[in-house]
């Protein structure tokens, strides 16, 4: 999150938004904003399981977690991208997302 919190400005340029949402409670949650100084909206205190089930996340038992879910949507809602991610690699960087969307813009051109 701290990467796209600096790349922000970047995004907005192109008229990219961000947003987060975490299962965390809302103090943890708050701790994350703090320490990465986000100025983009952060939810918090979604239900694990029924997250995990809602989105297709993957959710491990065992260590009681659910690993990194995201997407991109364009501004009819539809998702144009959907990345799962079953441990520490292989989740969305907004290098790729800004990428993305100025290959869209060309092709909508």
């Amino acid at each position: 999150m701290a990467a796209f919190e600096k790349a922000l400005p970047r995004l907005r340029d192109e008229g990219i938004a961000v947003v987060a949402a975490s299962t965390d409670p809302l103090e943890k949650a708050r701790e994350t904003v703090n320490e990465h100084s986000l100025t983009f909206p952060v939810g918090y205190g979604l239900p694990m399981k029924e997250t995990a089930a809602t989105l297709g996340a993957f959710y491990e038992e065992g260590r009681t977690i659910l690993q990194a879910t995201g997407f991109v949507v364009k501004p009819d809602r539809t998702i144009v991208v959907s990345q799962y991610s079953s441990g520490p690699i292989g989740r969305l960087v907004w290098q790729d997302i800004l990428g993305l969307i100025q290959f869209y813009k060309k092709q909508s051109k």
